[in-house]
Order: C-alpha cells, then structure tokens, then sequence
C-alpha cells in the first residue's frame, strides 16, 4: 500500500471525497466545515503522524471511529496505550479496524447473501436442465429402439438411428456435467457458511466476536421489545491487564484472556449472551431479567474469580489475583440502543476510577 506524506491538519478533508476538490470548492468545503470537524481531521492527522502509520483508507476510517466516538471503546484503549508511552503500530491498527469497520461487515453480508441467492438460483436451474435431459434422453432411448426394430434395412433410418444414439451419449454428458456442477455449488455453499461461521468468531476464546455481537444485540433487542421483557448490556475490562503482559508475557496474558471468557460463558444462555469486544474488554447482554439481577450474576462472577490464583504455567511464578471491573446498563432506559451501549462504557470507566474490581451500573 502506498505511503503518503501530508502535514497535519493540512487538506486533510480531501481523503473523504472520491477526488481532489478545485480550489474553489475547497474553499466552499473549508467556509461551510465547523470548527469541530476541522479539530477532529487534525486529531486524525497528527495520531496517524504521530505514530508513522500509513494514510490509508483503513487507517483512516479506524482512526476516525476512534477520535468520533463512533466505536465505543476504541478512543479509551488508544488513549491508555498512548498515554503509557506505547506506539500505536499498523499491527494494532489493523486488529481495531475489526471493530471499528463494522460497515465492512456489512458489505461482507451483503456479498454472501447475493453468493447464497446465486447459488440457489444454479441449483436450480441446474437440477431443472439435469431433469429435462434426463426425460430427453429417455425419450430418445425409445424412439431408437423403435427405429432399429422396425426399420433395420432403411439405410436413412438407420442413419438417423446413429444421430439419435450419438445425441442420447451427449445428453447423458450433459446430465453428469450438470450433477458435478451441483455438487460443486453445494460444496460452496458449505464453504460459505463456514466462512461465515468464522468470521464471527473470537479465535482466541471461542466466542462471538464484536461482529457478532453486532447482529445478536439487534436481535435480542428486538425480541425483547415483542415479548415485553427486560434487557441490560454489560462491558467488562480485565483490571491492570498491561502489567499482566508486561511481567509474565502476551502468552500468560491470552490465558488470563481466555480464563475469564470461561468464567462469563459459564452465566451464559440462551438469554444471557457473552462476546469479546476486542482485547482485554467483553460485552455481555441480559436479556428477561432485572438489572439488578443482571448485576448480581455479573457480580457472582466476579467475586469467583477474583478470589483464584494464578500461576504462569511455563515460569510456576505466581500471577496472583486477577480481577475485571464492569459497567452495566438498562438498555431500555435510554430512547436508542447505541446510548444504553455508551451509558455501560461510562459506568466502566466510573468503576475504574472507583478502585476496580467492581460493577457499576449506569
């Protein structure tokens, strides 16, 4: 991908129009743009900068959904990350893009589910085609027959006869092409349902990611609208969880990751919904029960596994107490789900500020 050098906060609106503006226009752009874009293109400008990332598109929307506030979450890990001296690398921006390019899992959607209306079209039509020449061929098959019995000496018959043959031995080609050609068409059908299996999954805990996470908040949101009931949205983040990595590795720092999914999945059903939103935070969903009862489950949790101890398996050295803090929220008690979303993330941060290793509901 190629590099481009720009100063910061320098034309910086031309990368979201699909081409250079004239200068008249430019201007137009720069008199009707507010002073707050203006500040949030070269917030965007000096961190991609900053950081020696490359100004691309990717980047761009990534750094933007964080600096917007679009993608709950990302703004704080970039800010934490940064503000403890760490460099912001294009590997860590490509694992945010993930979660802050959710429209690219909705072209991603949109794809599949014209693959899938094609594929069913071929199979379709391919089974029609299979069956009528299957009927030709019989059809065929019995006019020889009659043809060779009747009229064996007329040499134009016979003739015909052989043209009759030749064309039943390509019909039956054309049947077993066809038949190859569903099987193929099935065949990537199950792919894609695989690939879509995957692509909604956390490789490194087993969970849904926040891809997923997307689609079953809609759902249950809207199931729990029809049937009356009661829905809470919780986000939690392993406490001191840089230390953890910084002291006993990434490696002892995935199986912290993965400890704490075990211990969510195991509140887990069909009501209660876990996912990985992205690095050391998850986002838990409620749904048919109270906030409070909402709480304490979460709260159960958390006092269960902060009383274990961990050990690094490959040192015995003892990690000690690992604990998570969460904020949980009502999503009903806001007029959109996104702000419920938002309201958790606040009461998060509340229950960071308030010691961790607590649960705060918004």
């Amino acid at each position: 991908m190629e590099n481009v050098s720009v100063k910061p906060g320098s034309g910086f609106l031309r990368w979201f129009s699909e081409s250079p503006l004239p200068p008249e226009a430019e201007k137009t752009s720069e008199t009707l743009a507010s002073h707050a874009d203006r500040e949030l293109l070269e917030r965007i400008s000096d961190f991609l900068l900053g950081n020696r990332l490359e100004v691309s598109q990717a980047n761009l929307l990534t750094a933007h959904a964080a600096f917007s506030g679009a993608v709950v979450g990302l703004a704080r890990t970039i800010s934490a990350k940064v503000a403890a001296g760490e460099k912001i690398t294009q590997s860590m921006m490509d694992h945010y893009a993930v979660s802050a390019l959710p429209g690219k899992s909705e072209e991603l959607d949109s794809l599949a589910a014209k693959v899938e209306r094609t594929l069913a079209v071929f199979e379709h039509t391919s089974s029609s085609a299979k069956k009528s020449t299957k009927e030709y061929g019989e059809v065929l098959h019995a006019q020889a027959s009659n043809l060779s019995a009747n009229l064996t000496h007329d040499l134009v018959l016979q003739n015909l006869v052989e043209i009759t043959k030749t064309m039943i031995e390509r019909t039956d080609r054309i049947e077993k092409e066809m038949e190859r050609s569903e099987k193929e068409a099935s065949s990537l059908r199950a792919s894609l349902e695989k690939a879509r299996r995957e692509a909604d999954l956390d490789h490194l805990t087993g969970l849904a990611n926040r891809r997923a996470f997307e689609g079953v908040f809609e759902s249950q949101y809207r199931i729990a609208q029809s049937e009356i009931e009661p829905l809470s949205v919780a986000f939690c983040d392993i406490d001191h969880f840089k230390s953890i990595n910084d002291k006993h590795g990434h490696d002892t720092g995935d199986r912290v990751i993965q400890s704490i999914a075990q211990a969510l999945t195991r509140i887990s059903d069909d009501k209660c919904h876990v996912a990985r939103h992205g690095g050391e935070e998850f986002v838990l969903l409620f749904r048919g029960i109270s906030l409070d009862e909402a709480w304490q489950k979460l709260d159960d949790t958390r006092k269960q596994f902060a009383a274990r101890k961990l050990i690094n398996r490959l040192t015995d050295e003892p990690i000690g107490h690992v604990t998570f803090s969460a904020g949980i929220a009502n999503v009903f008690a806001f007029d959109d789900r996104r702000e419920a979303l938002r309201a958790a993330d606040l009461a998060l941060y509340k229950a960071k500020d308030s010691g961790r290793n607590c649960i705060v509901k918004a």
